[in-house]
Protein backbone atom coordinates (compact mmCIF):
# COMPACT_ATOMS: atom_id res chain seq x y z
CA UNK A 1 0.00 0.00 0.00
CA UNK A 2 1.15 3.66 -0.53
CA UNK A 3 2.63 5.74 2.24
CA UNK A 4 0.67 9.45 2.00
CA UNK A 5 0.80 12.20 4.20
CA UNK A 6 -2.26 14.76 4.26
CA UNK A 7 -1.46 17.70 7.02
CA UNK A 8 -1.69 21.32 6.38
CA UNK A 9 -2.50 24.67 7.99
CA UNK A 10 -5.43 27.36 8.71
CA UNK A 11 -4.85 30.95 6.25
CA UNK A 12 -5.60 32.82 9.48
CA UNK A 13 -2.26 34.40 10.01
CA UNK A 14 1.51 34.33 8.89
CA UNK A 15 3.04 31.41 9.66
CA UNK A 16 5.13 31.54 13.44
CA UNK A 17 8.04 29.44 15.10
CA UNK A 18 5.37 27.68 16.87
CA UNK A 19 4.49 26.31 13.60
CA UNK A 20 7.84 25.71 12.32
CA UNK A 21 8.74 23.54 15.26
CA UNK A 22 5.77 21.64 15.68
CA UNK A 23 5.11 20.71 12.00
CA UNK A 24 6.80 22.87 9.12
CA UNK A 25 10.13 21.53 10.10
CA UNK A 26 8.71 18.16 10.03
CA UNK A 27 6.98 17.82 6.93
CA UNK A 28 10.67 19.27 5.14
CA UNK A 29 12.21 16.39 6.86
CA UNK A 30 9.02 13.89 5.77
CA UNK A 31 9.59 15.51 1.96
CA UNK A 32 13.02 14.97 2.18
CA UNK A 33 12.98 11.48 3.41
CA UNK A 34 11.86 9.68 0.91
CA UNK A 35 10.00 7.91 2.88
CA UNK A 36 6.23 8.39 1.52
CA UNK A 37 4.73 8.18 -2.04
CA UNK A 38 3.20 11.43 -2.02
CA UNK A 39 2.55 14.28 0.10
CA UNK A 40 -0.28 16.60 0.19
CA UNK A 41 -0.27 20.13 2.19
CA UNK A 42 -3.85 22.09 2.17
CA UNK A 43 -3.95 25.63 2.93
CA UNK A 44 -7.19 24.78 4.59
CA UNK A 45 -9.32 27.99 3.61
CA UNK A 46 -12.81 26.24 3.90
CA UNK A 47 -11.74 25.23 7.26
CA UNK A 48 -11.13 29.06 8.36
CA UNK A 49 -14.17 30.34 7.41
CA UNK A 50 -15.98 28.01 9.80
CA UNK A 51 -14.79 30.71 12.24
CA UNK A 52 -14.36 33.88 10.08
CA UNK A 53 -17.87 33.37 7.58
CA UNK A 54 -17.74 37.09 8.37
CA UNK A 55 -14.24 38.23 7.51
CA UNK A 56 -13.22 36.70 4.13
CA UNK A 57 -10.44 39.02 3.09
CA UNK A 58 -8.84 38.07 6.14
CA UNK A 59 -8.61 34.60 4.84
CA UNK A 60 -8.10 35.40 1.18
CA UNK A 61 -4.79 38.05 2.22
CA UNK A 62 -3.42 34.85 4.37
CA UNK A 63 -4.03 32.23 1.63
CA UNK A 64 -0.24 33.69 -0.02
CA UNK A 65 1.46 34.62 3.29
CA UNK A 66 1.08 30.99 4.12
CA UNK A 67 2.43 29.66 0.72
CA UNK A 68 5.35 32.34 1.04
CA UNK A 69 6.04 30.46 4.67
CA UNK A 70 5.57 26.86 2.86
CA UNK A 71 7.73 27.14 -0.09
CA UNK A 72 10.84 29.58 2.12
CA UNK A 73 10.55 26.95 4.88
CA UNK A 74 11.77 24.01 2.12
CA UNK A 75 8.52 22.68 1.08
CA UNK A 76 9.10 21.50 -2.48
CA UNK A 77 6.19 21.70 -4.83
CA UNK A 78 7.69 19.14 -7.31
CA UNK A 79 7.89 16.90 -4.38
CA UNK A 80 4.78 17.96 -2.48
CA UNK A 81 1.43 18.70 -3.57
CA UNK A 82 0.24 21.90 -2.29
CA UNK A 83 -3.06 23.12 -2.48
CA UNK A 84 -6.17 24.97 -1.38
CA UNK A 85 -9.16 23.25 0.43
CA UNK A 86 -12.07 25.27 -0.95
CA UNK A 87 -11.00 23.83 -4.85
CA UNK A 88 -11.70 20.62 -4.27
CA UNK A 89 -15.12 20.49 -4.09
CA UNK A 90 -14.94 16.78 -3.48
CA UNK A 91 -14.27 17.38 0.26
CA UNK A 92 -17.61 19.08 0.81
CA UNK A 93 -19.34 16.54 -0.52
CA UNK A 94 -17.59 13.63 1.09
CA UNK A 95 -18.59 15.69 4.57
CA UNK A 96 -21.91 16.04 3.80
CA UNK A 97 -22.09 11.98 3.32
CA UNK A 98 -19.80 11.56 6.74
CA UNK A 99 -22.19 13.68 8.50
CA UNK A 100 -25.00 10.43 8.56
CA UNK A 101 -22.22 8.16 10.33
CA UNK A 102 -21.84 10.64 13.33
CA UNK A 103 -23.84 11.28 16.10
CA UNK A 104 -24.24 14.86 17.51
CA UNK A 105 -23.39 13.33 21.56
CA UNK A 106 -20.34 12.03 19.86
CA UNK A 107 -18.90 15.61 18.29
CA UNK A 108 -20.18 17.13 21.61
CA UNK A 109 -17.48 14.78 23.47
CA UNK A 110 -14.79 15.41 21.16
CA UNK A 111 -11.78 17.03 23.61
CA UNK A 112 -10.38 18.93 20.71
CA UNK A 113 -13.72 20.26 20.10
CA UNK A 114 -14.68 21.28 23.43
CA UNK A 115 -11.32 23.29 23.97
CA UNK A 116 -11.44 25.20 20.70
CA UNK A 117 -15.24 26.13 21.58
CA UNK A 118 -14.39 27.78 24.70
CA UNK A 119 -11.20 29.34 24.09
CA UNK A 120 -13.15 30.92 21.19
CA UNK A 121 -16.50 31.54 23.11
CA UNK A 122 -18.73 29.57 21.30
CA UNK A 123 -20.37 28.36 24.21
CA UNK A 124 -23.96 29.60 23.44
CA UNK A 125 -23.86 30.01 19.20
CA UNK A 126 -21.47 27.51 17.93
CA UNK A 127 -21.56 28.01 14.09
CA UNK A 128 -22.80 24.27 12.74
CA UNK A 129 -19.59 24.57 10.55
CA UNK A 130 -16.78 24.85 13.40
CA UNK A 131 -18.95 22.06 15.33
CA UNK A 132 -18.81 19.88 12.51
CA UNK A 133 -14.81 20.24 11.90
CA UNK A 134 -14.23 16.70 12.65
CA UNK A 135 -16.18 15.42 10.33
CA UNK A 136 -14.51 17.82 7.28
CA UNK A 137 -11.50 17.13 8.60
CA UNK A 138 -11.98 13.23 8.16
CA UNK A 139 -13.14 14.19 4.77
CA UNK A 140 -9.89 15.92 3.91
CA UNK A 141 -7.86 13.06 5.56
CA UNK A 142 -9.46 10.37 3.30
CA UNK A 143 -10.06 12.23 0.36
CA UNK A 144 -6.11 11.38 -0.18
CA UNK A 145 -6.34 7.90 1.52
CA UNK A 146 -3.49 9.31 3.75
CA UNK A 147 -2.27 6.95 5.54
CA UNK A 148 0.01 9.07 8.10
CA UNK A 149 -1.11 12.57 9.47
CA UNK A 150 1.58 14.42 11.36
CA UNK A 151 -0.81 15.89 14.27
CA UNK A 152 0.41 17.51 17.93
CA UNK A 153 -1.20 15.28 21.32
CA UNK A 154 -3.92 18.10 21.11
CA UNK A 155 -5.56 16.69 17.52
CA UNK A 156 -5.42 12.89 18.45
CA UNK A 157 -8.89 12.33 19.51
CA UNK A 158 -9.58 14.16 15.74
CA UNK A 159 -7.82 11.47 14.32
CA UNK A 160 -9.32 8.43 16.33
CA UNK A 161 -12.83 10.35 15.29
CA UNK A 162 -11.28 10.20 11.70
CA UNK A 163 -10.59 6.30 12.19
CA UNK A 164 -14.08 5.80 13.69
CA UNK A 165 -15.65 7.18 10.57
CA UNK A 166 -13.37 5.18 8.23
CA UNK A 167 -14.11 2.14 10.11
CA UNK A 168 -18.17 2.57 10.15
CA UNK A 169 -18.09 3.38 6.54
CA UNK A 170 -16.09 0.71 5.78
CA UNK A 171 -18.61 -1.82 8.14
CA UNK A 172 -21.99 -0.27 6.14
CA UNK A 173 -20.72 0.21 2.84
CA UNK A 174 -17.42 -2.52 1.89
CA UNK A 175 -13.99 -1.75 2.51
CA UNK A 176 -13.39 1.84 0.29
CA UNK A 177 -11.50 4.06 2.67
CA UNK A 178 -8.30 3.94 4.04
CA UNK A 179 -7.78 4.14 7.96
CA UNK A 180 -4.60 6.56 9.04
CA UNK A 181 -2.48 6.68 11.68
CA UNK A 182 -1.19 9.71 13.82
CA UNK A 183 2.36 10.71 13.33
CA UNK A 184 3.50 12.83 16.64
CA UNK A 185 6.77 14.87 17.17
CA UNK A 186 9.12 12.66 19.27
CA UNK A 187 10.50 16.01 20.82
CA UNK A 188 7.34 17.15 23.68
CA UNK A 189 8.36 20.41 23.44
CA UNK A 190 7.86 20.87 19.38
CA UNK A 191 4.18 19.61 20.05
CA UNK A 192 3.17 23.15 21.43
CA UNK A 193 6.09 26.16 21.65
CA UNK A 194 4.57 28.47 23.91
CA UNK A 195 4.23 32.30 23.26
CA UNK A 196 7.40 34.83 24.34
CA UNK A 197 5.06 36.22 27.36
CA UNK A 198 5.46 32.16 28.82
CA UNK A 199 1.56 32.29 27.61
CA UNK A 200 0.75 28.09 27.17
CA UNK A 201 0.34 29.49 23.19
CA UNK A 202 1.36 31.68 20.96
CA UNK A 203 -1.35 33.58 19.35
CA UNK A 204 -1.85 37.05 17.67
CA UNK A 205 -4.09 38.42 19.14
CA UNK A 206 -2.12 38.24 22.58
CA UNK A 207 1.16 39.25 20.51
CA UNK A 208 3.69 36.73 21.65
CA UNK A 209 4.52 35.14 18.36
CA UNK A 210 7.76 35.17 16.67
CA UNK A 211 6.99 35.18 12.81
CA UNK A 212 9.21 32.93 10.13
CA UNK A 213 8.61 36.92 8.00
CA UNK A 214 9.97 38.90 11.30
CA UNK A 215 12.87 40.98 10.79
CA UNK A 216 16.67 40.23 12.71
CA UNK A 217 15.68 43.20 14.45
CA UNK A 218 11.76 42.21 15.66
CA UNK A 219 13.31 38.69 16.14
CA UNK A 220 15.96 40.26 18.24
CA UNK A 221 13.32 42.16 20.43
CA UNK A 222 11.25 39.69 20.97
CA UNK A 223 13.77 37.38 22.53
CA UNK A 224 14.90 39.89 24.77
CA UNK A 225 11.61 40.85 25.93
CA UNK A 226 11.17 37.01 26.70
CA UNK A 227 9.62 35.64 29.98
CA UNK A 228 11.87 33.81 32.35
CA UNK A 229 11.80 32.90 35.40
CA UNK A 230 10.44 35.41 37.86
CA UNK A 231 12.09 35.01 40.93
CA UNK A 232 15.51 34.76 39.51
CA UNK A 233 16.18 38.31 40.41
CA UNK A 234 19.96 38.65 40.70
CA UNK A 235 22.51 36.74 38.64
CA UNK A 236 23.72 35.37 41.43
CA UNK A 237 19.81 34.18 42.23
CA UNK A 238 19.61 30.03 41.12
CA UNK A 239 17.21 30.32 38.34
CA UNK A 240 14.41 27.67 37.27
CA UNK A 241 14.09 25.71 33.89
CA UNK A 242 10.05 25.00 34.42
CA UNK A 243 8.01 27.35 32.41
CA UNK A 244 10.93 29.26 31.38
CA UNK A 245 10.24 30.21 27.71
CA UNK A 246 13.92 30.88 26.86
CA UNK A 247 15.35 27.24 27.96
CA UNK A 248 12.14 26.05 26.18
CA UNK A 249 13.31 27.57 22.75
CA UNK A 250 16.67 26.56 23.73
CA UNK A 251 15.29 23.06 24.15
CA UNK A 252 13.13 23.61 20.54
CA UNK A 253 15.98 25.31 18.05
CA UNK A 254 19.51 24.82 20.03
CA UNK A 255 22.31 22.15 18.53
CA UNK A 256 24.94 21.53 20.11
CA UNK A 257 27.14 22.76 17.08
CA UNK A 258 26.01 26.14 18.38
CA UNK A 259 27.90 26.27 21.52
CA UNK A 260 31.25 26.32 19.76
CA UNK A 261 29.76 28.71 17.59
CA UNK A 262 28.25 31.28 20.50
CA UNK A 263 28.74 30.28 23.87
CA UNK A 264 32.24 28.35 23.83
CA UNK A 265 32.51 28.13 27.42
CA UNK A 266 29.38 25.47 27.51
CA UNK A 267 29.69 22.40 25.82
CA UNK A 268 26.12 21.64 25.50
CA UNK A 269 22.74 23.08 26.62
CA UNK A 270 22.42 20.42 29.92
CA UNK A 271 25.76 22.61 31.11
CA UNK A 272 24.06 25.94 30.56
CA UNK A 273 21.04 24.32 32.90
CA UNK A 274 23.20 23.30 35.14
CA UNK A 275 24.88 26.42 35.51
CA UNK A 276 21.51 28.54 35.88
CA UNK A 277 20.01 26.40 38.10
CA UNK A 278 23.07 26.69 40.38
CA UNK A 279 23.09 30.64 40.07
CA UNK A 280 25.77 32.82 38.38
CA UNK A 281 23.95 33.47 35.05
CA UNK A 282 21.91 36.05 33.73
CA UNK A 283 19.05 36.28 31.49
CA UNK A 284 20.91 38.15 29.37
CA UNK A 285 22.76 36.16 28.33
CA UNK A 286 21.13 33.65 27.85
CA UNK A 287 18.46 35.51 25.90
CA UNK A 288 21.62 36.63 23.71
CA UNK A 289 22.48 33.02 22.93
CA UNK A 290 19.14 31.70 21.92
CA UNK A 291 18.90 35.07 19.60
CA UNK A 292 22.06 33.85 17.65
CA UNK A 293 20.63 30.57 17.31
CA UNK A 294 17.21 31.45 16.40
CA UNK A 295 18.84 34.34 13.93
CA UNK A 296 21.34 31.75 12.15
CA UNK A 297 17.67 29.13 11.61
CA UNK A 298 15.98 32.31 10.46
CA UNK A 299 17.70 34.14 8.53
CA UNK A 300 17.92 31.01 5.08
CA UNK A 301 14.33 30.94 5.60
CA UNK A 302 13.72 35.59 5.69
CA UNK A 303 16.45 35.57 2.76
CA UNK A 304 14.56 32.90 0.42
CA UNK A 305 11.04 34.32 1.21
CA UNK A 306 12.66 38.34 0.05
CA UNK A 307 13.30 36.05 -3.35
CA UNK A 308 10.03 34.48 -3.56
CA UNK A 309 7.98 37.84 -2.78
CA UNK A 310 9.11 39.13 -6.08
CA UNK A 311 7.65 35.92 -8.04
CA UNK A 312 3.49 36.12 -6.67
CA UNK A 313 2.44 34.74 -9.74
CA UNK A 314 4.46 32.04 -9.99
CA UNK A 315 3.42 30.93 -6.54
CA UNK A 316 -0.12 31.31 -7.61
CA UNK A 317 0.59 29.18 -10.49
CA UNK A 318 2.04 26.34 -8.10
CA UNK A 319 -1.04 26.73 -6.26
CA UNK A 320 -3.57 25.88 -8.90
CA UNK A 321 -1.85 23.06 -10.19
CA UNK A 322 -1.43 21.62 -6.89
CA UNK A 323 -5.04 22.43 -6.04
CA UNK A 324 -5.84 20.48 -10.03
CA UNK A 325 -3.88 17.53 -8.70
CA UNK A 326 -5.17 17.36 -5.68
CA UNK A 327 -8.68 17.56 -7.25
CA UNK A 328 -7.55 14.39 -9.61
CA UNK A 329 -7.17 12.42 -6.32
CA UNK A 330 -10.18 13.46 -4.71
CA UNK A 331 -11.85 12.21 -7.43
CA UNK A 332 -10.75 8.90 -7.40
CA UNK A 333 -11.89 8.54 -3.82
CA UNK A 334 -15.51 10.33 -4.55
CA UNK A 335 -16.60 7.79 -7.32
CA UNK A 336 -14.98 4.79 -5.13
CA UNK A 337 -17.11 6.19 -2.15
CA UNK A 338 -19.83 6.69 -4.84
CA UNK A 339 -19.78 2.99 -6.24
CA UNK A 340 -19.75 2.11 -2.56
CA UNK A 341 -23.00 4.09 -1.54
CA UNK A 342 -24.48 2.81 -4.52
CA UNK A 343 -25.48 6.34 -5.84
CA UNK A 344 -23.10 6.33 -9.15
CA UNK A 345 -26.09 6.19 -11.19
CA UNK A 346 -24.86 7.04 -14.57
CA UNK A 347 -21.52 5.28 -14.47
CA UNK A 348 -23.39 1.87 -13.16
CA UNK A 349 -24.22 0.25 -16.47
CA UNK A 350 -24.91 -3.14 -15.07
CA UNK A 351 -27.94 -1.06 -12.75
CA UNK A 352 -29.24 0.34 -15.99
CA UNK A 353 -29.06 -3.03 -18.04
CA UNK A 354 -30.48 -4.40 -14.91
CA UNK A 355 -33.66 -1.69 -14.49
CA UNK A 356 -34.47 -1.67 -18.66
CA UNK A 357 -34.78 -5.96 -18.36
CA UNK A 358 -36.51 -5.63 -15.60
CA UNK A 359 -39.34 -3.02 -17.49
CA UNK A 360 -38.92 -4.61 -20.82
CA UNK A 361 -40.25 -8.09 -19.14
CA UNK A 362 -43.60 -5.92 -17.59
CA UNK A 363 -44.13 -4.75 -21.70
Amino acid sequence: MSKIILTGDRPTGRLHVGHYVGSLRGRVELQNSGEYDKIFIMIADAQALTDNADNPEKVRQNIIEVALDYLSCGLDPARSTLFIQSQIQELAELSFYYMNLVTVSRLQRNPTVKAEIQMRNFETSIPVGFFTYPISQAADITAFQATTVPVGDDQLPMIEQCREIVRKFNAVYGDTLTEPEALVPKNEVCSRLPGTDGKAKMSKSLGNCIYLSDSADEVRTKIMSMFTDPNHLKITDPGSLEGNTVFIYLDAFCKEEHFGRYLPEYANLDELKGHYQRGGLGDVKVKKFLNNVMQEVLEPIRVRRSELEKQIPDIYEILKKGSETARETAAQTMAAVKAAMKINYFEDAALIAEQSSRYSEKQ
